[in-house]
């Protein structure tokens, strides 16, 4: 509860200073609120000796604390199977991320799909595979408002503070500018001022506690926290909805050997057939990992596209 409650409040003096200095910056500047500071990611792998280490990446859909807490489990099965030492990095921006797999800095990354599907080819990117969540491997972009607002409509938000999540990301930046786009606007001329939370839980509490008006998360996401601890996701509610995409693949860098991407690829197809994969993956809400279907991530591109035009 400690951790939480300054978590939020170190949240809240962020978003004061932004809204506070809304009168000084100009209208189309998106603030970038720094959340690093506040999300200490402290685990025993970042100790560990660098020998035989194989690093894995999370990127920020969730808090750095969240996702330690979350993923760890499934971290150190995969090191059990591996017979190796596991190193957690965490960066906080999808862009840091993709560098660092580029680079060969990085074997395997749980990444967005928005990362994956626009720098594939940049990056050298190779799906392992892609989680089933409830029997579906596609998501959604929600539209959130606070529970007790009057917004019914993105429309209702113009002239509002507005939460992105990263700039790369699809779910959180790409999809509501599309939204945006197909009524001939910008996120800078439609929005009174937006912020970059870096995470999909910062946006929901965000909203929550009304520091800004609206925001667009992954749906998944949302449905997690609303099914685990609902404490934020209550006073929020959806108002819009976008098409289904891929859901966000796992990956590995073009440097790591071909035997271990076949591995890597047994490791997680056949996870749900173990009773401890099992369990972790049931913690995290996942049915199991399954072949990428490529086609899943087309509308990303497209949309990408169309907001270059």
């Amino acid at each position: 509860m400690v951790l939480r409650l300054m978590r939020f409040i170190f949240f809240a003096l962020c978003v004061a200073m932004v809204v506070g200095l809304s009168g000084c910056i100009g209208e189309s500047d998106a603030t970038f609120v720094d959340f690093s500071e506040r999300m200490p990611a402290e685990r025993p792998e970042d100790t560990l000796a660098q020998s035989s280490k194989f690093k894995v990446a999370v990127g920020s859909m969730i808090s750095a604390q969240e996702t330690v807490v979350n993923y760890h489990q499934l971290l150190d099965y995969i090191a059990g199977k591996l017979g190796r030492n596991i190193q957690l990095v965490q960066r906080k921006t999808y862009t840091e991320i993709n560098e660092l797999i580029g680079q060969g800095q990085i074997d395997l990354a749980f990444i967005c799909s928005g990362p994956y599907a626009i720098g594939k080819e940049k990056y050298g990117f190779e799906a392992m595979a892609m989680p089933q969540v409830r029997g579906s491997y596609l998501y959604q972009s929600y539209l959130i408002v606070n529970k007790d607002s009057a917004y019914e409509r993105l429309a209702d938000l113009k002239g509002r503070i507005f939460a992105f999540t990263d700039p790369e990301s699809n779910t959180g930046k790409l999809v509501p500018t599309y939204w945006l786009r197909e009524k001939g606007e910008t996120p800078e001329n439609f929005f009174k001022k937006t912020i970059y939370t870096y995470s999909h839980d910062n946006s929901i509490m965000a909203v929550a506690k009304s520091l800004v008006d609206g925001a667009a998360v992954h749906g998944q996401i949302w449905q997690y926290y609303n099914h685990r601890n609902p404490t934020f996701t209550s006073k929020t509610r959806i108002i819009k909805k976008s098409k289904p995409f891929g859901n966000p693949p796992v990956v590995a860098s073009s440097h790591l050997p071909t035997r271990m991407k076949k591995r890597m690829r047994q490791l997680l197809y056949n996870m749900h057939r173990d009773p401890e994969g099992k369990r972790i993956l049931d913690e995290l809400m996942i049915d199991r990992f399954i072949a990428p279907k490529e086609e899943c991530y087309h509308p990303i591109l497209e949309m990408n596209q169309d907001a270059k035009s």
